[in-house]
Parts: C-alpha cells; structure tokens; sequence
C-alpha cells in the first residue's frame, strides 16, 4: 500500500485515519483520487460516525464504495459488536484498495441481483429451541459471511490456535474469502477452467467429501509440497481462496515496502524493493524481493518475541499457482 499525508499539514496518516495525529485536522480517503483530503471536500461514507468508514461517499449512494456491499451489518446494541463491527469494516477497506488498485469488477446487489458482492456480517445466537447457533464464515454465489466474533482479537486468537492454523486475521478472511468470488468472475466465468485445473486439480470433486476427509484424517503429509497451507490442500477450490488469499498478502506488502524505500542486505547483497507489485509483469521481480523482506520481517518479530510474520514457503508450484493469479489479474498482459 502507498504511504499518505495529511493534505493540511504533510504529516504520515494511516490507512484507516480520519484525524491527523498530527495536527488535529479531520481527514478523509478518497478511493476515486485515492488519495486523503480535507473532510470538508468530500461527501462522508455514511458509515463514517459508527462504524470509523474514513472513506468518501461514492457518487451514487450515501455510502462508500466499500460499504454499498454490506447486506447485513451487526445490530451494534450488545456488547462488543460495535467494536467487532469496526475492526472487520477496516479490513475490508483494506481488501478494497487491492480491488480498485487493479479495477476488478465488483457489482453489487442492485447491479447484479443474482451475483453480485455483498457482505453478511453475523453473530452467534440461539434457534427457536434455545440452542445456540453460530454463524460459519464462507463465501456462496457472491455473498461473503463473516462471524462478527472475528473481529475480536482474542477470540480470533483462540480459533486460530484451536484450529492450528499459523496465520489468522481479518484481512487474511477477507482475501481469502473473495478468492472463492473472483474465482468464479475470473476463472469458471472467465474461460480458464482448464489451466486452473492443470494447477489446482479439478474442482468437480465432491467438496463435502473433501472436508469430511481433512476433519477426519488431517491435511497430507506432503501438503507443503505442492500447496501455500495445509488448509489450501483440502480441496482445489480452497487451494484457489488461499493462493489467491497470499497473492494479495505478497502484492499490498511489497507495495508497502517500495512505499517506503525498503533496502536490504542479504547474504551480502544489496535488495533494493522497487518494483511496482500491482503494475502488469513484475510478479517475478516481487517475488525475488519479497523472500529477503519476509527473512528480514521474520527475524524483527522474533526479536520482539513474536511468531513469524510471514511462515510459508513459496516453493516452484506455490510459484507457479501466483503466476496465474497475475495472470488473471492481468489478463491483457498475460
């Protein structure tokens, strides 16, 4: 992601400000400029006093962009969602800025009845009996789930270890659970079922089977061989979600990286992070700096006592599955 300044005092603002720290002068994003300005220049998202949406409305609706997807929003009366609500509407903005960086089509519901994007975000409750329910997060025709739980940093935590998994966040959710809408936009839609299935395997296998089987047995013993997580190897759709989910991962932080001017030095040569990750060709260059700069980001967390940041290898298949998310992305280039 690009570095922003305040457009009152050239101070560094963050992604999801709506004040300078700096200051004091109330800002807003402007995903059309993509760019901050002055609040005063721009129609607010709706969503701006209840759910932090710093973005501007978008030309047509009251609500951003981002926002004119959600079908269902938490009811911000019991405790915690409101919170929840807030944080998982960051990550999406996040998600967001990817889509518009690439101009991927995102049709809403108005737009596109039968398949358009749109966002569920739900919590756990009771049945007519009394029993709880909880609410699954998953992707089906266009309309994206999320347990608004996951908002909640040490809940998300307890599921992540509960389930084993090395990495678990809301963007993470949010990436990897668009992966299954825009494998349906760019892949099944999009005239590459047969290259997809050379990479991925055959996605007609029986899905509910394939779960089944992972919750039985566990992942593979050679998942690592061939996919980017164990959770990847369980079928060719989710394979698709998590490459997919990584692509973005590897593409926004490298973006962030060059932002800055990132040099490093490894094995005694000089990595200078300067290539343009979202710009058409140059995910081999990306990839050759972005093994150093997860080395380098891996070994500040450990110094911090923290996990690694980014603990997956990108091994000649894994590769192979990116190059045809850029290739997706980047179909004129391709």
């Amino acid at each position: 992601m690009q570095r922003f300044a305040c457009p009152a005092c050239a101070a560094e603002v963050y992604f999801d400000n709506t004040e300078c720290l700096s200051c004091g002068a109330m800002i807003g994003y402007d995903p059309r400029a993509a760019n901050f300005v002055h609040a005063h220049a721009i129609q607010p998202c709706a969503n701006r006093d209840s759910a932090f949406c710093n973005w501007a409305a978008a030309d047509d609706g009251p609500l951003c962009v981002a926002c004119a997807h959600n079908r269902t929003v938490p009811d911000p009366d019991p405790p915690g969602n409101l919170d929840n609500w807030r944080a998982i509407e960051g990550a999406k903005r996040h998600l967001f800025y990817s889509i518009l960086r690439w101009g991927l089509p995102h049709p809403t519901l108005t737009e596109r009845p039968e398949s358009g994007l749109a966002f569920d975000f739900l919590a756990d409750g009771t049945d007519e009996d009394g029993k709880p329910t909880r609410v699954l997060t998953g992707h089906a025709g266009g309309l994206v789930t999320l347990n608004i739980a996951e908002g909640d940093d040490a809940e998300r935590e307890a599921r992540r270890s509960a389930m084993g998994e090395p990495y678990r966040t809301l963007i993470g959710h949010m990436r990897h659970e668009i992966g299954h809408y825009y494998w349906d936009l760019l892949v099944r839609d999009g005239g590459r079922l047969d290259d997809y299935r050379a990479l991925f395997g055959d996605e007609r296998a029986d899905y509910g089977k394939a779960l089944e089987r992972n919750y039985a047995e566990g992942p593979p013993p050679d998942w690592a061989d061939r996919h980017i997580s164990a959770y990847a190897s369980v079928h060719p759709w989710e394979d698709f979600a998590e490459t997919w989910a990584h692509y973005l991962h590897i593409v926004d932080a490298s973006d962030t990286a060059r932002a800055f001017g990132m040099r490093l030095r490894s094995r005694g040569t000089h990595v200078v992070v300067d290539t343009d990750p979202y710009a058409p060709g140059n995910l081999d260059g990306t990839i050759e700096d972005w093994v150093p700069l997860t080395l380098a980001m891996n070994c500040l967390n450990r110094a911090m006592g923290q996990p690694d940041l980014y603990p997956f290898v990108l091994n000649d298949p894994v590769r192979a599955k990116l190059a045809f998310m850029d290739s997706i992305v980047h179909p004129a280039h391709s």
